[in-house]
């Protein structure tokens, strides 16, 4: 006759004890480590929201609200911003799935003009160092594309790492392919003293005006047509003559000059004026239409003044993530 026995059967008394408080201790183990690792997760969840909260109002009541579940606080610090005119210090905060700035005022602990952009929709570009900005590069969006540049090398290179780690996450959390579509990026005023189309001399009473396609610097003369940009605006913007004549080729959605006077713009002012062509990235008026009311600077001297006052990029998470249970597995086994 066969006799089948447990494997425990064939222990000795001692042995079986053995492995009985050794079991049991494993299992107290794990429920520490379970309860150690879900405070962590607590406090992080807690201090990442007290963070958020802190760049919310940071931005008053103007600014939209950034707090969602699963959104994290990755970085933040100060970056000049190559503007239409100058160079501008912009506080930048890196989230896993966004990227916000904004102006500085009150000596940094307000902000104004937030602008938020899809990391999705971002590419970046490494450039060399220019004449007025040392260590920046180029990030292009649909809407908007700009230059920024670091106080160093370092934070240059952390910045774009980040962004481009983020990014690169939320594609592929989001199952998508990155855009293809970005906008085209403006020519600083002081780069022309002609327009760039008729070749007439800016002055006083000539001021400088952007095409928001090709981004050339036009007087007004050149630039009296609208144009809808689909990946821009979804009002008509300022086009320049050759942009408008091509745009009316490809079927696109144009205002000529005398529509213009006509129609105005979508809030019934007049839109061969400026100042009144917002970007459509916030209501307020953008960055680089505030920076027409300010008064020029030497963009040379105004960074090296500036770049001082920089605040140091500060890396919240190096991880990029919630508190994870690799330090729990290793347990469980």
């Amino acid at each position: 006759m066969v006799v089948r026995r447990e494997h425990s059967d064939l222990l000795p008394s001692h042995r079986l004890l053995q492995c009985k408080r050794a079991i049991n201790h494993k299992t107290e183990s794990k429920s520490v480590v379970i309860q150690l690792i879900m405070v962590d997760l607590l406090a992080f969840t807690q201090e990442n929201r007290e963070r958020i909260q802190a760049v919310e109002n940071s931005f008053g009541p103007s600014g939209k609200p950034l707090f969602r579940p699963g959104r994290i606080l990755i970085g933040e610090g100060r970056l000049m911003k190559l503007c239409r005119r100058r160079p501008q210090p912009k506080v930048f905060y890196l989230f896993n799935d966004i990227l916000v700035y904004g102006s500085i005022i009150l000596h940094g602990r307000w902000h104004k003009n937030q602008q938020v952009i899809s990391l999705e929709d971002i590419q970046l570009e490494d450039l060399e160092d220019g004449v007025s900005m040392e260590n920046q590069w180029l990030i292009r969006t649909p809407r908007k594309s700009f230059y920024v540049a670091a106080a160093s090398a370092e934070e240059k290179r952390a910045w774009m790492e980040h962004i481009e780690d983020c990014r690169s996450k939320q594609l592929q959390h989001a199952g998508c392919q990155p855009g293809c579509t970005f906008a085209t990026t403006w020519i600083p005023d002081r780069a022309s003293a002609i327009c760039m189309r008729c070749t007439k001399t800016f002055r006083v009473n000539k001021r400088r005006h952007h095409c928001r396609r090709c981004g050339f610097v036009v007087c007004n003369a050149c630039s009296k047509n609208r144009a809808v940009i689909r990946h821009i605006s979804t009002k008509p913007v300022r086009v320049c003559r050759l942009c408008h004549l091509s745009l009316q080729d490809q079927g696109e959605q144009t205002l000529a000059q005398d529509e213009v006077r006509l129609r105005g713009d979508s809030d019934g002012r007049d839109c061969s004026d400026e100042y009144n062509l917002l970007m459509p990235e916030c209501k307020a008026p953008s960055d680089d239409e505030a920076d027409e009311q300010v008064e020029d600077y030497a963009p040379n001297q105004w960074v090296v003044s500036q770049i001082n006052s920089w605040s140091p990029y500060v890396y919240l998470k190096p991880d990029h993530q919630s508190p994870n249970f690799t330090g729990l597995s290793s347990h469980l086994t």
